[in-house]
């Protein structure tokens, strides 16, 4: 399993020097890096990824929003070998019909992307694990219609928040898990609270001995107060302390 960085993490540095911080996420020990919207920037992504020694096995893109073929071209040109939509809106999680239209729509998606040779995955926040369809977590409902070809990455942070323990939601979907979220921060939906992996509220070690399929377990913050850098360092330094 590889730990990674979702570049999200660092969209403001990205945006004023995308090189220069491939560069520093290299520095600080990463070798995987998860990117998102990658169409624009691939290209000039590419280049600083080769420069850097980084890969990138997965990637965000909004599959079922925009262009697939464009994706797909972009991310193959980044090496990514798996896609992940990043977000389904809320009003799309309340019925078991919408959730069947969505995973039609993945299944399909992931058709079109095995002819790029690319995997084709989903990830969650909250709200697919607090709305319920008679009684089942709506992602879990997803999960049961997808073809087994779609991969699912947990995002285990917004589970927990969701009202969800993690550990149990990974062990119960199983080997569809191939990629998770890791965060930490008190477990609130206040993305300004979150904190270095390890800083926080999260059994991050529960999380990732429940998911023994994993291809990564990629490190996020969605937003953070202080001096992001040092939370992502501090991140991967916990993580690769714990696994000593």
């Amino acid at each position: 399993m590889t730990y990674s960085l979702q570049l999200y993490t660092l969209r403001t540095a990205l945006g004023e020097d995308l090189p220069g911080t491939i560069k520093r996420v290299a520095a600080l020990g990463y070798t995987a890096v998860e990117p998102y919207n990658f169409v624009a920037t691939a290209d000039e992504l590419a280049a600083a990824l080769s420069e850097s020694g980084l890969t990138a096995p997965s990637g965000h893109a909004p599959l079922l929003r925009a262009d697939q073929d464009e994706i797909f071209e972009a991310a193959r040109k980044l090496g990514i070998g798996t896609v992940i939509d990043p977000h389904v809106e809320r009003s799309h999680w309340t019925t078991d019909e919408d959730i069947r239209a969505t995973a039609e729509a993945l299944n399909a998606a992931a058709k079109k992307g095995a002819g790029y040779g690319i995997t084709v995955g989903y990830h969650n926040h909250e709200f697919e694990l607090e709305e319920r369809i008679d009684g089942t977590s709506a992602l879990e409902v997803l999960a049961g219609y997808l073809d087994p070809e779609v991969v699912l990455e947990v995002d285990t942070y917004w589970a927990a928040v969701g009202g969800e323990d993690p550990a149990e939601l990974l062990r119960r979907l199983g080997d569809r898990v191939r990629f998770v979220h890791i965060k930490d921060g008190p477990l609130t939906k206040n993305d300004k609270e979150q904190v270095a992996v390890g800083s926080g509220s999260m059994r991050v070690w529960d999380v990732l001995d429940a998911a023994p399929a994993l291809e990564a377990a990629v490190v996020e913050l969605d937003d953070f107060e202080g001096d992001i850098f040092g939370a992502v360092a501090d991140s991967l330094a916990y993580l690769n302390e714990g696994k000593k």
